[in-house]
């Protein structure tokens, strides 16, 4: 990992197991569903739900800092703690990793390689669910240099030092589903015109830790994204951009990287806009 612009930022099965006990630690679980969970988890891990904790009802990402607050008072953490991240799913540590940074939190790390590669280690697991007495917690105006809103992304078109970057799935960006099925009437699906389209999963390796500097600098130089240029990267809800996001500019060392994280789920419901498919 030391290849890594910032290598700080990740821990490995083998020290989280060694810090299990650490009471200046805090291990977050997030996933769309507690049965996992439920089933199995690594020890001390608090369960967060990405619908009901992250998401607001039309599922932009929940912004608003008194929320952010509460969730973090009530998951034992207070502004001092170090925040372990991880999901069940592929690099949902790494979008966490970005909400705490726009809320101002810094002391945070993604487990390489998260639930997967715990799992596959035949490491510790818990079903016992973990609470934690709640404490105070301050969080910051949300960062606005770590996001993009749509009206940027709109004038961004078609200018070369600019990239617009779709993480989603080939279905997806070819408009052959919207989210994780084909579009209804209603529903515009596509991508926004120009964009360059690298799936965030060609960042992992089989064991889902993340590919080497080499691999991921080559993934990414040879569409085009280079270290010149200013990089919008977005998903469907913003949590793979979120997550390619932290790849780019924690990883990879890009200086100019903002996640666009209003994503598909946003853009394709303005009424103005362009869609290419």
């Amino acid at each position: 990992m030391s290849q890594y612009a910032h290598p700080e930022v990740l821990v490995d099965t083998q020290w989280l197991e060694n810090h299990l006990k650490d009471p200046h630690l805090r291990i977050i679980e997030v996933d769309m569903s507690p049965e996992p969970y439920k089933d199995a988890h690594i020890p001390g891990a608090v369960f967060w739900n990405i619908f009901t904790d992250l998401l607001l009802p039309n599922l932009s990402v929940n912004l608003d800092a008194k929320s952010f607050e509460k969730l973090m008072s009530r998951s034992g953490i207070t502004n001092d703690t170090m925040v372990i991240a991880y999901g069940s799913y592929p690099g949902t540590g790494a979008w966490i990793f970005w909400l705490l940074k726009v809320f101002g939190h810094e002391n945070v790390r993604v487990l390489n390689g998260g639930y997967q590669k715990w799992k596959s280690e035949n490491r510790p697991l818990a079903t016992e669910l973990w609470t934690f007495p709640p404490v105070e917690y301050s969080a910051k105006a949300p960062d606005a240099s770590l996001r993009v809103l749509h009206e940027e992304v709109r004038a961004s078109i078609e200018r070369s030092d600019r990239i617009l970057l779709d993480v989603r799935t080939l279905k997806e960006y070819s408009g052959e589903y919207f989210f994780d099925r084909p579009p209804t009437e209603t529903e515009r699906a596509g991508h926004i015109p120009g964009a360059v389209h690298i799936e965030h999963l060609l960042t992992l390796n089989e064991d889902g830790t993340f590919k080497s500097f080499n691999e991921l600098q080559s993934l990414y130089s040879s569409k085009g994204i280079t270290f010149d240029k200013e990089v919008f990267p977005y998903c469907a809800i913003g949590g793979r951009s979120g997550y390619t996001w932290f790849v780019l500019k924690y990883l990879l060392g890009y200086p100019n990287v903002r996640n666009y994280d209003g994503s598909w789920n946003e853009w394709s419901r303005l009424p103005h806009v362009a869609i290419q498919k």
